[in-house]
């Protein structure tokens, strides 16, 4: 029987970044340092990475689970650069370092930057992930969408040789207005084992949640338009099966389904900014059909390891996207050949099918084992299109995008102090839209179709210079490829006469990230700290013109700084915090010079996380955590943000049969507005507190 349990998705070693390290013996330390970081595609150490990574454990993300199941809360809260979450379905505004994230489960991607309707954060549910992989700044390694960083979703795989299970629920309660309508709750089941050279892994979770209150126990408004969480139904079905030839060769088969879809119980009832009247939600069902995300992704991974001394990877996937909207009057789906002007409720859905592989080759025995080299090619056509589906019209034409992507990646060691990165990946892509009309709010004008065409050569270069085995220098330059939300641009056209081919705001995003920075870890102390700087000729950001909202392509420059600090005070107890620090500007004028602030739909407060873990025995455990987004202002004083402090505890206790979780979220029950409603768009439909103090019991077992 041939068994090597290693994960089908990225692996990364433990990071030095905030809550990276968990409180592990020291045995489990040492062999995490023992892991790499294959989200390179070259394998590399974590000490010889050039670039900051964050990997979020097993761990973390059981402890993040007991607080909430939302998957972007887990990430704000581990993540000062992340942006805070909407606490909605859609996440709009999250960006990271100010920038696009491209989201991955397994490596398939599941943004959708074609028709960017804010949905990816919410395509797996986190029981099904092993550990969570982030790569900070912009990275074109993986192709299309990382400008502002990675976030990759690691799947759990076979642990143990015998039949294992798990089954855990857990009930979420508000501690005022407790009833039928503000309870949540969410059950999951698990089995994995192995015969003979099989592998398998399945999971199951099913999910309810009520309406949320905010700090002063009434109801958060509904997000009725763009979906939400609250007031939502899912589930999550995940298949792992894997197959070993030998002690080399083994090919893997993946299937997750995902479905969150709102159950209609609760409409948005407008607030007023003006007067700092909050949104809130009436009981009662919204017009139209529910919104949903539903998400199949699907893969085959085969690895040879031995391969004539070398290591070969391919990948083949499949990913089926649909997001569905609420039904609302807005200005843009107004068509009085329909209904009177003002009176037609419609909404959207958009669809995106990815259909790709990738492809490596590694030899990492060169030059006396100096050198590794990894060459490779990426393949992925992405079909996209946003429909009206209560009166059957096209919003988005249907798009067609064609990418190939040869790379090479080179890591070279001359000496044991020095560690150089390069590479180069040549992206080619086309873009095919037929012939198409928009609709009647934006003169129903016709525009020609077209085949636009685009070729990018991208660069990454790094370097670690260790001062001493415990103190590393680390620089790096890389670009991000990506594209601006094509759909909008398309959806947007009001002039005559306009032709796909010819679309400036069709173009690329070509980002440049530079970043340098120092790390330090002995592991009773890590600490790290790094200034970046991201610069775009031609960024996008998206402006809101006559009510509608469209695509300006314009300069874009960002500068940032993370640090970090983990204190490893005994083996019970660890405590760390970071700070993330970040400003933004874009050349609004046209003028060559970036002169206007960036506002909260494109760049996140400056944070500080803290946290304090505690092993107080073999049976008890406890996790305190504060998260403190600073004021920030804009050029435009109706977005100014007022900061805002959070905290959440958790206590775990083994039982003599499974373990019991206790946890509270927003342990001091502060009533604020979320950054998304103060600083992103001002708009009274979207003024929506954040939640409540919560209690969550959880209870798991396994057999």
């Amino acid at each position: 029987m041939y068994r090597k349990l290693l994960p089908l998705g990225l692996v990364i070693s433990l990071p030095l970044s905030i809550l990276a390290a968990n409180m592990a013996q020291a045995a489990d330390e040492t062999e995490l340092d023992t892991l790499v970081i294959q989200s390179s595609r070259i394998d590399t150490k974590a000490e010889n990475s050039p670039q900051v990574v964050t990997i979020i454990s097993k761990e973390q993300i059981e402890a993040q689970l007991s607080i909430s199941t939302d998957s972007s809360q887990a990430l704000a809260n581990l993540l000062p650069a992340y942006a805070p979450n909407t606490q909605k379905l859609n996440n709009a505004s999250q960006t990271f370092r100010g920038r696009s994230i491209l989201y991955m489960i397994d490596g398939v991607p599941q943004s959708n930057p074609l028709r960017e309707g804010s949905r990816s954060a919410h395509t797996i549910d986190l029981s099904m992930v092993e550990r969570i992989e982030v790569v900070h700044g912009a990275t074109a390694i993986h192709g299309l969408g990382a400008t502002g960083g990675i976030i990759n979703f690691i799947t759990k795989s076979t642990n143990t040789d015998t039949l294992s299970q798990h089954v855990g629920i857990q009930v979420t309660t508000p501690t005022e207005e407790i009833d039928g309508d503000t309870l949540s709750y969410k059950v999951n089941y698990q089995a994995q084992g192995s015969k003979g050279n099989l592998d398998y892994l399945i999971g199951l979770t099913k999910e309810e949640q009520g309406v949320f209150l905010d700090g002063n126990g009434d109801y958060v408004g509904s997000a009725t338009t763009r979906g939400d969480i609250m007031d939502s139904s899912s589930y999550d079905a995940f298949v792992k099966l894997g197959y070993w030839f030998d002690d080399d060769q083994n090919i893997e088969f993946e299937l997750n389904q995902y479905q969150l879809e709102g159950n209609m119980n609760f409409s948005g009832v407008s607030g007023d900014r003006d007067n700092g009247v909050a949104t809130s939600s009436i009981k009662g069902t919204p017009e139209g059909k529910a919104p949903f995300n539903k998400v199949q992704t699907t893969s085959i991974t085969y690895t040879d390891s031995d391969l004539n001394g070398m290591t070969l990877k391919a990948q083949a996937f499949h990913q089926d996207f649909k997001g569905r909207y609420g039904a609302t009057k807005s200005g843009s789906f107004q068509d009085t050949s329909i209904a009177p002007s003002g009176q037609l409720y419609d909404q959207s859905q958009n669809e995106s099918e990815k259909i790709g592989a990738k492809f490596s080759l590694s030899n990492d025995e060169l030059l006396d084992d100096t050198l590794k080299v990894t060459g490779g090619l990426d393949l992925m056509q992405d079909t996209t299109s946003q429909k009206l589906i209560l009166t059957d019209r096209v919003y988005v034409p249907e798009t067609v995008y064609e990418n190939y992507a040869p790379f090479i990646q080179l890591e070279y060691q001359p000496i044991e102090r020095l560690v150089l990165q390069g590479g180069i990946r040549y992206e080619t892509a086309k873009l095919d839209i037929d012939t198409y009309q928009t609709v009647a709010a934006r003169n129903g004008v016709t525009v020609d179709g077209g085949s636009p065409e685009f070729d990018e050569t991208v660069y990454n270069a790094g370097a670690v210079f260790k001062i001493t085995p415990s103190i590393s220098l680390f620089a790096n330059y890389s670009q991000g490829f990506g594209m601006p939300d094509v759909g909008r641009v398309l959806r947007g056209v009001s002039t005559t006469g306009q032709d796909v081919d010819t679309l400036i705001d069709l173009s690329p995003i070509l980002t440049d990230n530079y970043e340098t920075g120092v790390r330090f870890n002995n592991k009773a102390v890590d600490f790290e700290i790094s200034y970046y700087e991201s610069k775009s000729k031609l960024g996008s950001r998206i402006v809101e013109n006559d009510g509608l909202y469209t695509v300006k392509r314009e300069k874009k420059e960002i500068k940032g700084a993370e640090a970090s600090v983990g204190i490893q005070l005994n083996e019970q107890h660890k405590v760390s915090t970071s700070y993330s620090y970040i400003e933004g500007k874009s050349d609004t004028d046209n003028d060559g010079k970036v002169d206007t602030k960036l506002t909260g739909a494109d760049i996140p407060p400056n944070r500080i996380i803290a946290s304090w873990q505690a092993n107080w025995n073999d049976k008890l455990s406890s996790l305190l955590q504060a998260s403190h987004a600073l004021d920030r202002s804009f050029d435009d004083e109706e977005l100014e943000f007022d900061g805002y402090t959070l905290f959440d505890a958790s206590v775990g206790y083994k039982l003599p049969v499974g373990q019991l979780n206790v946890s509270v979220a927003n342990l001091l029950d502060e009533d604020y507005f979320t950054y998304y409603s103060q600083s992103a768009y001002k708009n009274d439909d979207f003024y929506f507190k954040g939640r409540g103090r919560t209690v969550t019991v959880a209870y798991g077992l396994d057999f």
